[in-house]
């Protein structure tokens, strides 16, 4: 059986997650998609799109999605779902988390790794994460959460930006770039997204036969790799004032860098230096993803991770005519940047 695509979607609490689930699910995309709630009940999907009984831990719905509500843990939700596939008793293609809005995607993340049964049925396609543009600057500033979720993402929704002014959005947007640079933005309104943007993304590759993002690290209109900004107390950021138009001092823990160099990097070496990284800092380690110029092999070498798992891959040939730069990009929660950027440097050849 070929693996399950699986997608998790995150947001703050109000970010928007369930309109923009219920406009997937009804669309007429003749997908069967499984759905699993990981939320506390505060908002299952709306009952007018479901068919059967709400007793039942797992509900078939109109248009041929199946949802379940996890009132345990998910791995077991996710092993149930695999063995009724196989058996024939239930019909899906790919499977849809929601997380509550106070969630961490981490952990939701690392079960499709940790557990080899797992593994062996899903594989983690992206994460979404929706950010509500009219309450993001509070969100992003008072909690983690937010931060989180927007560290994680492999895809950036912004909901409600026809509340807000044009230059808030483009504040806000700025903002989400320099905790994210990996993560495309784009804005929706009332759930309206185009399916092809939301399902195989292959955001989420880690321990796969990894495809490179063409645009991976795209040069920005100035490089986050070298400065950090801080939101000091003359910031005319409009997401940083305060009713009352005074300012606050304000910088993001959620934070990204990216390391680059044109030397080849020690097999050996790199491989200590990112393992001692991930054993002090694992758990602050969002997500670290590059194309590396290995030592010893004329193919890109595809890394990424995700708190303290990280997984390899050959991509393809270096071209002849192309320069082989290593880039990598770690998204954490203060990460110490000169320690990342000096014992990456000193992992080169």
């Amino acid at each position: 059986m070929s693996l399950i695509p699986a997608t998790i979607l995150t947001g703050f609490l109000g970010s928007g997650k369930t309109t923009l689930l219920k406009r997937v699910l009804s669309e007429t995309h003749g997908q069967k998609i499984a759905v699993i709630e990981n939320e506390f009940g505060e908002e299952n999907i709306d009952n007018d799109i479901l068919v059967s009984d709400v007793k039942e831990q797992i509900i078939q719905m109109s248009n041929g999605c199946i949802c379940c509500t996890i009132r345990e843990d998910l791995r077991s939700t996710l092993q149930d779902l695999a063995a009724k596939k196989r058996r024939g008793e239930l019909d899906f293609e790919r499977v849809v988390i929601e997380t509550t809005g106070l969630a961490d995607p981490g952990p939701v993340a690392q079960t499709f790794f940790m557990d080899d049964e797992i593994a062996e049925s899903f594989l983690l396609d992206s994460i979404l994460t929706l950010v509500d543009a009219k309450h993001a600057a509070t969100q992003l500033n008072d909690r983690q959460e937010a931060r989180r979720q927007v560290g994680f993402a492999d895809q950036i929704f912004i909901s409600k930006t026809d509340l807000v002014a044009k230059d808030e959005v483009d504040a806000l947007m700025h903002r989400l770039k320099h905790m994210n640079p990996r993560a495309p933005q784009q804005a929706v309104h009332f759930g309206e997204v185009p399916i092809k943007d939301v399902f195989d993304l292959r955001g989420f590759n880690l321990n796969t036969k990894l495809e490179i993002d063409p645009d991976f690290l795209k040069e920005d209109d100035h490089d986050h790799a070298h400065h950090d900004h801080d939101h000091g107390e003359h910031c005319d950021h409009p997401s940083h004032q305060h009713e009352g138009g005074h300012h606050h001092h304000h910088d993001d823990d959620v934070k990204s860098f990216v390391f680059r160099s044109e030397r080849a990097f020690d097999p050996a070496k790199l491989e200590d230096f990112l393992g001692a990284i991930v054993n002090i800092y694992g758990p602050r380690m969002l997500r670290y993803k590059g194309v590396l110029n290995m030592q010893g092999t004329d193919r890109k070498v595809i890394f990424q991770g995700v708190h303290q798992l990280m997984g390899s891959d050959l991509g393809p040939q270096w071209k002849p005519d192309e320069t082989r730069t290593s880039k990598m990009v770690f998204i954490g929660i203060d990460l110490p940047r000169d320690i990342f950027l000096q014992g990456m440097e000193q992992c080169l050849v």
